[in-house]
C-alpha cells in the first residue's frame, strides 16, 4: 500500500483554515475536546446523515425515531448504565492531572513527555478507582432530592423504552428496526485526536429486533450490509476491515461483536460497531418498569426479539472521510490540496465562477448559480484569479466548477472543470443541471483507491 501523505495535523489545519471544524469556545481559551462545525462542516456532517437515513429509511423494513436527551433515571439504573458506564481513573499527586488507568502506555507524562504517567521520576498516581462517565444535571428550577437526571451517554437506550409505542404505531413485526440519529455525552477522562473521541458527540444507531433464531443470520447480514455502506461512499477498501470481537472483549449481554475499523493516521480504530445485543434490553426495561415488553404472534407465540445494533458515530464518520478524501499533488511547481470526496458527500456540490466581474460575466453565472441550487448545493465566487478559487474549491472537495467567460456570452457555452482529473470540457449552459445532477447520481471510486 503506497504511504498515504494525510496526518492527523493537515487534516485539523484544513479543517480550521477552510472553516469544518474549530475549537469550541475558542475565544475563552477553548474546553476539552469540544468542537464547533463551521459552514462546510455542517453541511459535509448533513451529507453523512443524510446518506445514513437514506440508506436505513430506502428499506421498508426500518422506521425513524428522535428519543429525548434526558430520560427517566429509572432507565438508566435498569440498563446499567449508571453504575456500568465507567472508566479506571488515577491521578497523579504531583501534576495534579487524570488520566484513564488501561491507556497509561499510550499517554505522555506531562511534566517528562518521553516518558508514560507513572515512570516519570516525579510520578506519584493513586490507586485506580471506577469514574463515572454519565453527565449529571438536575431537574426543575431547585436542586433537590429526587431531582437528579442524566444526559444520555448512548442513543440506544431511547430506542428500547419506545419498543412498545413503535411497535403500536408502526404496524411492524419483527424482523423490523427503529433509526435514530442524535447527540449523547460521556465525561471522557482521556478524550482526543481531534474529533475522534468527544465528550459530546453524535451517533447513528439502529436496533434491529428478530426472532430469537433469526438473530444469527440478520447479525452476519448488518455486518456486511455496513462495511458495504462505507465503500459504497468512497472509502478505500484496503483502508476498511471487519473485526470480530474476541470472548475476552464481548460486552455481557453480547453473543457476537463487530467492529468496522478504518486505517486513520492514527492506526486501525473503530469506525462502527455491530453487535447482537441478545434480549438484555427489553428484559432489563420490563423488569426495570413493571411493564411486559414482547411480541405477540397471531398464533398466540410470545417472545422477546433480539437486537442487532448497528452503531455508528457522524464525528469518527466524518474524520474516516476527511482522511480518505485528503490529497497533495504537484501542479505547475505548486502543491494542491484537495479533498477528493464522493460527489454525494461534497459540502458544495458546484462552484459557479465568472472569469472577471465584468462584460455580463456575474449576470450569467447568477442565472446558472440559481438554476443549479433548485438541484444541489451550488456557490457562486467571484472573489480573487480564477487559480485561487479552484484552489478554494479544490480544498473543500468540490467535485465541479463552472466558468463563465467570453465565449459564454457569444454561445452561452460554459467550461467544467473536474475536481479529480482537472479535465475541462465545453458544454452549453443549459444542459449543465441535467448533466451534473447525473453525475452526482452515477456511482464513485476514489481516485486513491488505485494509487
Amino acid at each position: 500500500m503506497p504511504e498515504d501523505v494525510v496526518t492527523m495535523d493537515k487534516i485539523v489545519a484544513l479543517c480550521k483554515r477552510r472553516g469544518f471544524i474549530f475549537p469550541s469556545s475558542e475565544i475563552y481559551g477553548g474546553i476539552g475536546s469540544t468542537y464547533d462545525y463551521g459552514h462546510y462542516g455542517v453541511l459535509l456532517k448533513t451529507a453523512v446523515k443524510n446518506a445514513w437515513w437514506n440508506a436505513m429509511l430506502g428499506r421498508d423494513d426500518i422506521v425513524a425515531l428522535d428519543s429525548a436527551l434526558l430520560q427517566h433515571p429509572r432507565v438508566w439504573e435498569a440498563s446499567g448504565q449508571l453504575a456500568g458506564v465507567t472508566d479506571p481513573l488515577v491521578d497523579c499527586r504531583t501534576c495534579k492531572a487524570r488520566f484513564r488507568a488501561d491507556h497509561l502506555g499510550e499517554l505522555a507524562c506531562p511534566r517528562k513527555p518521553s516518558k508514560h504517567p507513572g515512570e516519570g521520576p516525579e510520578c506519584d498516581l493513586t490507586p485506580a478507582r471506577d469514574f463515572n462517565l454519565m453527565f449529571e444535571t438536575t431537574v426543575g428550577p431547585v436542586k433537590e432530592s429526587g431531582s437528579a437526571a442524566y444526559l444520555r451517554p448512548e442513543t440506544a437506550q431511547g430506542i428500547f423504552i419506545n419498543f412498545k409505542n413503535v411497535l403500536q404505531f408502526s404496524r411492524k413485526k419483527p424482523p423490523f428496526g427503529i433509526a435514530q440519529v442524535g447527540k449523547s455525552f460521556r465525561n471522557e477522562i482521556t478524550p482526543g485526536n481531534f474529533i475522534f473521541r468527544t465528550r459530546e458527540f453524535e451517533q447513528m444507531e439502529m436496533e434491529f429486533f428478530v426472532p430469537p433464531a433469526e438473530a444469527p443470520e440478520w447479525y452476519e447480514h448488518w455486518k456486511q450490509a455496513r462495511l458495504a455502506w462505507y465503500e459504497e461512499l468512497g472509502l478505500r477498501p484496503d483502508h476498511l476491515r471487519l473485526r470480530e470481537h474476541d470472548a475476552d472483549e464481548l460486552s455481557h449481554y453480547s453473543s457476537g461483536t463487530a467492529d468496522v475499523e478504518y486505517l486513520f493516521p492514527i492506526g486501525w480504530s473503530e469506525l462502527e460497531g455491530i453487535a447482537n445485543r441478545g434480549d438484555f434490553d427489553l428484559k432489563a426495561h420490563a423488569a426495570g418498569s413493571g411493564k411486559p415488553i414482547e411480541v405477540v404472534e397471531q398464533d398466540g407465540t410470545r417472545y422477546v426479539p433480539y437486537v442487532i445494533e448497528p452503531a455508528a458515530g457522524v464525528g469518527r464518520s466524518v474524520l474516516a472521510f476527511l482522511a480518505d478524501a485528503y490529497d497533495e499533488e504537484d501542479l505547475d511547481g505548486e502543491t494542491r490540496t484537495v479533498l477528493k470526496l464522493h460527489p454525494r458527500l461534497a459540502p458544495v456540490k458546484v462552484a459557479v465562477l465568472p472569469l472577471v466581474k465584468k462584460d455580463g460575466q456575474p449576470e450569467l453565472a447568477a442565472e446558472l448559480h440559481t438554476a443549479l441550487k433548485r438541484r444541489m448545493q451550488a456557490e457562486y465566487d467571484e472573489g480573487g484569479s480564477i487559480g485561487k478559487r479552484y484552489r478554494r474549491q479544490d480544498e473543500i472537495g468540490t467535485p465541479w466548477c463552472v466558468t463563465i467567460d467570453h465565449q459564454s456570452l457569444e454561445d452561452r457555452t460554459v467550461t467544467i472543470r473536474d475536481r479529480d482529473t482537472l479535465a475541462q470540457e465545453r458544454v452549453p449552459i443549459d444542459d449543465v443541471p441535467d448533466l451534473l445532477s447525473a453525475r452526482l447520481a452515477a456511482s464513485w471510486t476514489s481516485p486513491k483507491a488505485g494509487a
